[in-house]
C-alpha cells in the first residue's frame, strides 16, 4: 500500500514539475520598445506585459493597482534605468515583487544629460532628480544591440531550459538590426550637411544625433515632465535662428501644441511625427522597434532631403 501511495506521490509530483517547466516566463516590461525587443527575444515562451503602452509617457506614468498585481506574479522585469521610470523602484516595492530586475542599458554606451537630472512627479509634486545621463539609449541601433543581449541573459538566467532559444532569437535579432543600420546610413546620406538640424519637443534624439549627425533642438530637457517656459521657447526660436533649422517635429507621446507655436514663429513647417520614448498602435507606423526607427528615419529624410 505504502509502495503504491509513494508511486502516486511520485507520479503527482512528476506531473506537477512539467506543468512547471511548461509554463511561460511571466515578463514585466516597463514600456512599448523594451516590450517589443522582450517580445522578439522571448517569443512563445514567455507572456509578456507592457506597463506603459503605445503612445504613452513613460516620464509622466501613474502606475495602477493593475500594475502591482502584474508585478507581483512577474519572473523577471525589464526596465530601461538611467531614471528613465520614475515610478519603477516604487512599484516594485509596492508590489512585493520577487522577481529577477535587469537594467537593460547595462553595458550600453550612454551620453551625459547636459541638464544634469530632470523632474518626476510623486503624489502630484515635482520632485527633481539628479540624473547626470540620457536615458533614451534605445535610438542607438548600437545600444539596441546591448539591449537584446541583456534581455537574453535574464531570460536565460531564469529559465536555463529556454536558454538556447533565446540566444537563438536574440542572434536573429540583431542580424536585423545591422541590417536597418545599413538601411538608415543610406537614407541618411540623401540630406545635405546644410540641412541637419531639426527642432523636436523634448531632448529624446541625442542617441540618433550621435550615430547619424543630424542635429536636434529641443525647448524641453531629456525628461517631458519640465514644461518648456517661456524663455524656453526664446531661447530655441534663438538657436533656430543661429543654427539654420529647416523642420520641426511633433512627438507621438506629446501634445503638438507647443512645437505647432514654435515652428509658427520660426516661421517653419511641422514635417511630421517622431516617436521618441513609445511606439505607435499596430495601426500606426510603429509598432515595433524596427518599424519605429525607419519610419523616424524616413520622416526626418523626407523633411530635409529636398529643398
Amino acid at each position: 500500500m505504502k509502495s503504491s501511495t509513494s508511486l502516486a506521490v511520485a507520479i503527482l509530483l512528476s506531473l506537477s514539475a512539467h506543468a512547471q517547466a511548461g509554463e511561460k516566463l511571466n515578463v514585466v516590461a516597463s514600456f512599448s520598445i523594451l516590450g517589443d525587443l522582450a517580445k522578439n527575444v522571448g517569443q512563445d515562451r514567455i507572456s509578456l506585459r507592457t506597463i506603459v503602452g503605445p503612445d504613452s509617457d513613460a516620464h509622466v506614468y501613474e502606475p495602477t493597482p493593475a500594475d502591482a498585481i502584474a508585478m507581483s506574479k512577474a519572473d523577471v522585469v525589464l526596465t530601461n534605468g538611467l531614471q528613465f521610470e520614475g515610478f519603477i523602484t516604487r512599484l516594485i516595492q509596492a508590489s512585493d515583487s520577487k522577481a529577477t530586475v535587469t537594467e537593460v542599458t547595462k553595458g550600453a554606451e550612454i551620453l551625459r544629460d547636459p541638464s544634469g537630472g530632470h523632474y518626476h512627479f510623486n503624489n502630484g509634486k515635482a520632485v527633481f532628480h539628479a540624473a547626470p545621463f540620457d536615458p533614451h539609449a534605445w535610438q542607438s541601433l548600437a545600444n539596441a544591440r546591448v539591449y537584446i543581449k541583456n534581455i537574453a541573459a535574464a531570460f536565460c538566467s531564469v529559465d536555463k531550459e529556454g536558454c538556447a532559444g533565446y540566444q537563438k532569437n536574440a542572434e536573429i535579432y540583431d542580424a536585423k538590426l545591422n541590417i536597418l543600420a545599413v538601411e538608415i546610413n543610406s537614407l541618411i546620406k540623401k540630406v545635405p550637411e546644410s540641412r541637419r538640424t531639426v527642432v523636436v519637443g523634448h531632448n529624446a534624439f541625442r542617441y540618433f544625433e550621435h550615430e547619424h549627425g543630424i542635429h536636434f533642438l529641443s525647448p524641453q530637457g531629456v525628461s517631458t515632465e519640465s514644461e518648456a517656459s517661456a524663455a524656453d521657447v526664446v531661447g530655441i526660436l534663438k538657436e533656430i535662428k543661429k543654427d539654420k533649422a529647416s523642420a520641426v517635429f511633433s512627438e507621438n507621446i506629446s501634445n503638438p501644441r507647443l512645437v505647432e507655436q514654435i515652428a509658427s514663429e520660426a516661421n517653419l513647417p511641422v514635417s511630421g511625427t517622431l516617436f521618441s520614448d513609445a511606439l505607435s498602435t499596430t495601426a500606426g507606423p510603429a509598432p515595433t522597434y524596427i518599424k519605429m526607427m525607419q519610419h523616424n528615419t524616413r520622416t526626418i529624410v523626407d523633411a530635409l532631403a529636398t529643398e
